[in-house]
């Protein structure tokens, strides 16, 4: 199942609550696909078609009838767990179809690699086209016409075609934005709440305009190297500028979001306004982390001043740094002197007992199982050899736990109260931003 898409919420930066909330629409929106379209179009599921089944949510509410329990599945470690069903799944499903047959064809397009051989690529149009008709099919059983979407993608096609040094890059971002809108409102018409449709098609239209950024911005040097079309590089818009849109987008899409009604829209304002903000920050290679450590404020370039862990180099007194002094240092902690001596902490602890670890066929046995299982990218297990404990891909970060820099409210960072902690520091706290 491959997963792309702009949103990828680190599991540390959502409570215990979103975070159930979270893996219940991914796996209603892979059950979904299945259950309308075959074990094959799960391949399909992807983050940003997912936004659609929680906007819908938001708006109605969690219900008895909006859930069900799904069996064990490797990618929940045999687990089983509540997940999404309903209206919201179903047209999640046939937007990630759409989304993904335009993905092929944009690869066609640009004859990423096995796709630059012909028998490959004419089998992948094939592909993508069952996908547009199953979208349709999937948008039909929810009232939306999928049409928008797919008109979206031819007019793309022409666009980039007479784009260049000038171009405005949002004409160039047009048809995206204009699919999303459609995709975004049409949850209001599902959730019986219409007045939100406006509201909901300008956050739409903002965010369709952030993907297309970001994919740009991501893409704009490995497209250079390949001589593939950017739009970036044919319009000659500066990193500066996409900036400044970028930052405007997520400005707009909070504002719209006010403007919505939602009966619970704490998902949604973690997704949209935070999550968003740290892909805008991880495609341009910056960070916002509005507080650090001990409350100093952190920077956005650049180190603390004062931080003895900045990046950047030692800071003089620093007792953690490397050489004379520090743990690596004569007499440090981590290199005792003779006899033993040093800062009082002794020697590294020695490893695993070798007695425990696994020979190298047992070990290469136990990893095949973790691996069809799924568990080494998706939850803990044991090293195959070592036998040591170790997270999954998926729960690793360098998130550090920190809040990323909310500006809509100001209980956002401080309503742990007097002890500090905050909504964005794991309590599950009901502030009025909706973290």
């Amino acid at each position: 199942m491959e997963l792309f898409g702009i949103v990828r919420p680190c599991t540390h930066r959502l409570t215990d609550h979103l975070k159930t909330q979270w893996m219940a629409h991914l796996c209603g929106l892979c059950l979904a696909l299945r259950a309308d379209h075959g074990q094959f179009a799960r391949v399909v599921t992807n983050y940003d078609g997912l936004i659609v089944s929680v906007l819908t949510e938001a708006q109605t509410g969690v219900t008895d009838s909006g859930r069900r329990t799904a069996g064990p599945c490797p990618l929940r470690a045999m687990r089983t767990a509540p997940v999404a069903r309903g209206e919201g799944a179903r047209l999640a499903a046939a937007v990630s179809l759409v989304l993904a047959s335009a993905k092929v064809r944009d690869h066609v397009a640009d004859r990423d690699g096995l796709l630059a051989r012909r028998p490959v690529a004419a089998a992948a149009r094939r592909v993508a086209r069952s996908w547009d008709r199953a979208g349709a099919r999937a948008g039909t059983a929810v009232g939306f016409d999928t049409a928008v979407l797919v008109d979206a993608v031819d007019r793309q096609t022409g666009i980039e075609a007479l784009a260049g040094p000038g171009t405005p890059l949002l004409v160039v971002t047009e048809p995206t934005e204009t699919a999303t809108a459609a995709a975004f409102a049409h949850t209001a018409l599902l959730a019986g709440r219409p007045a939100n449709a406006e509201p909901l098609a300008e956050a739409g239209r903002l965010f369709g305009r952030l993907a297309h950024l970001l994919d740009a911005v991501e893409d704009q040097a490995a497209d250079a190297e390949a001589g593939a079309w950017n739009p970036l590089t044919a319009t000659g818009t500066s990193r500066e500028e996409a900036r400044r849109l970028a930052d405007d987008a997520l400005h707009g899409i909070r504002l719209a979001l006010e403007d919505a009604e939602f009966a619970d829209g704490k998902l949604v304002h973690r997704l949209l306004a935070h999550e968003l903000r740290v892909s805008v920050d991880r495609a341009f290679g910056t960070t916002t982390c509005s507080h650090a450590a001990g409350g100093a404020p952190a920077h956005a370039h650049g180190q603390v001043p004062g931080n003895p862990y900045a990046p950047n180099g030692p800071v003089p007194g620093n007792p953690y740094a490397p050489g004379p002094g520090g743990p690596a240092g004569p007499g440090g902690p981590w290199n005792p002197g003779p006899g033993g001596g040093g800062g009082g902490f002794g020697p590294l602890p020695p490893g695993p007992p070798r007695r425990n670890r696994r020979g190298l066929i047992a070990g290469c046995a136990v990893w095949a199982g973790l691996a069809c299982t799924c568990q080494m990218c998706c939850g803990s297990y044991e090293d195959p050899w070592s036998r040591e404990r170790k997270d999954g891909l998926c729960q690793q970060c360098d998130c550090g736990n920190c809040c990323d820099g909310c500006d809509c409210c100001s209980n956002c960072c401080s309503c742990g109260g007097e002890d500090g902690g905050g909504c964005c520091d794991g309590c599950d706290c009901n502030c009025d931003c909706g973290c």
